[in-house]
């Protein structure tokens, strides 16, 4: 059995849940519960960084760590009908970019938004924040220009890029709307919404979002295009 350790409001964590849910792998949840002195230590013991997600697979004495490699290891030793990372080399490339497209430019400054509303008064960074706002806006129209007729970010195919891109567009989306004109780009994050692994995902985290730390709560309505 292998042990997901998460937390159901993290956006990392909700990368990793959507292969294991696509391809109806057996997992053991154990939420992280930082707040609660425990939780915090016995994860600790398993991950001494202490950044979620991490997975065990006591069969093979592996603990992963870091959302991408998490997904690549259950590719490569617990694989199913869906495959994240084709085999194709070149095909495989594309997949990875866009995988580190929207972790880099999506996730990241959509987290440092967050991570600023959590920061004591006179310690925050309104500078940094109105960066990462366009960074956003930036990446947006970006992808808006790549996406073209395709169905899934790197083609015909679910991958990786897609578990990437579902969390981050998710909580930059409520942070920093998608633009009405972005058509493309609305409609493929509404096919992300729907699409099943990733609505059980955002299902089970919505009893979480009121501990979203801005004002606007995600919403899990797809845009209108």
């Amino acid at each position: 059995m292998l042990k997901l350790y998460y937390h159901p409001l993290a956006s990392f964590c909700h990368k990793v849940l959507i292969p294991l849910y696509e391809n109806g792998t057996g997992f053991e949840p154990i939420i992280v519960d930082f707040g609660n002195p425990d939780s915090a230590a016995a994860f600790r013991a398993v991950w001494p960084m202490a950044k979620m997600p991490v997975l065990v697979d006591a069969e093979r004495g592996a603990t992963v760590a870091e959302s991408t490699i998490v997904i690549e290891y259950l590719d490569a030793f617990h694989p199913g009908p869906v495959r994240f990372v084709p085999d194709d080399a070149d095909a495989a490339w594309r997949v990875r970019f866009w995988d580190r497209f929207f972790d880099h430019y999506v996730h990241e400054p959509m987290q440092r938004i967050v991570a600023d509303e959590l920061r004591p008064q006179g310690k925050r960074d309104p500078f940094g924040v109105e960066q990462a706002k366009a960074s956003l806006v930036e990446a947006y129209g970006h992808l808006e220009s790549e996406l073209g007729e395709k169905t899934w970010i790197a083609g015909e195919d679910f991958s990786l890029g897609d578990c990437a891109a579902a969390p981050a567009l998710m909580y930059g989306h409520t942070l920093v709307p998608i633009g009405k004109n972005q058509k493309r780009l609305r409609a493929y994050y509404g096919r992300l919404l729907t699409r099943p692994s990733i609505a059980r995902v955002f299902s089970e985290a919505e009893p979480y979002f009121r501990f979203f730390p801005l004002p606007d709560k995600p919403v899990l309505t797809p845009p209108d295009v």
